[in-house]
């Protein structure tokens, strides 16, 4: 039996010194330890760099390296610098509020035993949001369904991907650089990977909480957020309707967990505040 693959995670960071502490401790806190966890900076002018150095302090053993990238703005070649840089046979790629379930490294291991895996993905737990294990289970059943829909390959979500270190060589110069910021970068992964007929899979063990700030964009700000999905697969030709599924969807649930949002912010603050005599 062959051994299992290793595995880095790779954190493209920008401002999230509220968020990168967690992000860091839970990449740490593994029942199988990654391989290394690299904070990537793209030129955040807050507290972010401190912080990472801070737990390099507190956790000397631990492999956790901090890598500087200001050449150029942006989440793309953050995001490539970070891969290029991994010596993970798995090169897992998460966001900076991404907290990562403890058996997270396990569960990529386990997916990629099988070498025909080039890719996986997993559901997200939104952990400011009320009901999260419930919401766990509505969000695995709506993205099977997504991927079931779209039928001609799977989707990998950025805050929670994986992929084989052969299969991101195989992509990397094939990717887009997205300079105007116009497309899911993910997406683009997603359709350089089926182009280049690498396997990507699905796996529901593979948990990562997230926030839903997403959520406090304005109406506008969201459709145009979704409308990344059209303008990624316009770019590259994909006129299937079925793969521009998951945009109709994220629409369709917008005010429903915006109303859920509201209603947690509004009894959460309601607590918050202190009682009258």
């Amino acid at each position: 039996m062959s051994a299992l693959p290793s595995v880095s995670i790779i954190i493209p960071a920008y401002n999230e010194e509220d968020t990168i502490r967690p992000c860091v401790l839970a990449a740490l806190a593994q029942t199988v330890p990654a391989l290394e966890i690299i904070v990537v900076d793209n030129r955040s002018t807050d507290r972010t760099a401190e912080i990472v150095r801070q737990l390099q302090a507190v956790n000397p053993d631990a492999p956790l390296r901090y890598l500087p990238q200001f050449d150029e703005q942006g989440l793309v070649p953050t995001r490539n610098l970070g891969l290029d840089a991994a010596l993970g046979d798995v090169l897992g790629r998460i966001d900076a509020d991404s907290v990562l379930e403890p058996t997270w490294v396990e569960e990529v291991q386990k997916a990629f035993a099988d070498e025909s895996v080039a890719a996986a993905t997993g559901p997200v737990l939104y952990y400011d949001m009320p009901l999260r294990r419930f919401g766990l289970k509505a969000d695995d059943t709506l993205r099977r369904a997504m991927l079931k829909l779209a039928q001609e390959y799977h989707f990998v979500f950025g805050s929670n991907m994986a992929l084989r270190a052969t299969a991101w060589q195989a992509i990397r110069d094939d990717v887009c650089r997205d300079e105007d910021d116009r497309f899911h970068e993910d997406i683009d992964i997603s359709v350089h990977l089926a182009d280049a007929g690498l396997k990507a899979v699905y796996v529901s063990s593979m948990v990562t909480g997230m926030s839903a700030r997403r959520l406090e964009d304005s109406p506008r700000d969201y459709v145009d957020y979704v409308g990344r999905f059209d303008r990624t697969y316009d770019h590259h030709g994909v006129r299937s309707r079925r793969l521009r599924a998951p945009a109709w969807v994220f629409l369709a649930i917008y005010p429903i967990l915006k109303g859920v949002r509201w209603g947690h912010h509004e009894i959460t603050s309601r607590r918050a505040q202190p009682v009258s005599d």
